[in-house]
């Protein structure tokens, strides 16, 4: 059985746990990080010397980046569906999943450490305001792409999805003034239609 290092409400985390459910894979989950800790401890270290989560453990294959499990369990699973045999095809979904780490994933941090993990009078709204105005000039990018796409990959759920999806809720669950995206919402309405996705992403933020 898959085992799964990492506190639930961990974005990186997310992302593992709902291809996990997505595809009905059996799988035991270890809360570490967080207020659980465990991710300084040697014996974690061994396994992920980032200490940083999740980890995947599958037999002999240890991984630790969430991306890259994402990928290893779609193409060991689920190959020809949500990761596609073509390697053009893939490579255009993984592209998605490289801008969510390079671009989004850096607008993101300060927005929800800032409001959910700082008390209110130790936060600095210059640089949450900051990266709300950046964070609306990237999901523009991603609205246009989804004009005439119910997913990021087309109509239907693909790797692609994974690493934007838990974003977009907490985006929409902290900032509520957005200029007007019709195409990432209806995209966002199609992924809570997901028992999987209501389960691992749509928690209280923490």
């Amino acid at each position: 059985m898959l085992h799964i290092k990492g506190r639930k409400t961990s974005g990186n985390v997310m992302k593992v746990t709902w291809i996990l459910e997505e595809l009905k894979i059996p799988y035991e989950r270890e809360d570490v990080g967080g207020k659980f800790g465990k991710n300084d401890e040697q014996d974690y270290l061994d396994l992920n010397p980032m200490g940083l989560v999740p980890t995947l453990i599958d037999g002999d294959i240890i991984l630790w980046e969430s991306n890259t499990i994402v990928r290893y369990i779609a193409n060991k699973f689920s190959s020809g569906d949500l990761s596609p045999v073509d390697d053009g095809e893939r490579a255009i979904l993984e592209l998605w999943m490289d801008w969510q780490l390079f671009a989004i994933n850096p607008m993101m941090r300060p927005i929800y450490h800032g409001m959910i993990r700082t008390k209110p009078e130790d936060r600095n709204w210059d640089e949450i305001n900051r990266n709300i105005m950046r964070g609306n000039e990237l999901w523009a990018i991603l609205d246009k792409h989804l004009e005439d796409r119910e997913y990021i990959g087309g109509n239907k759920l693909t790797i692609a999805d994974f690493p934007v999806g838990p974003v977009i809720h907490r985006y929409h669950s902290i900032v509520e003034d957005r200029p007007a995206t019709p195409n990432i919402d209806r995209w966002y309405n199609n992924l809570k239609k997901s028992a999987a996705y209501q389960k691992i992403v749509m928690i209280p933020l923490e």
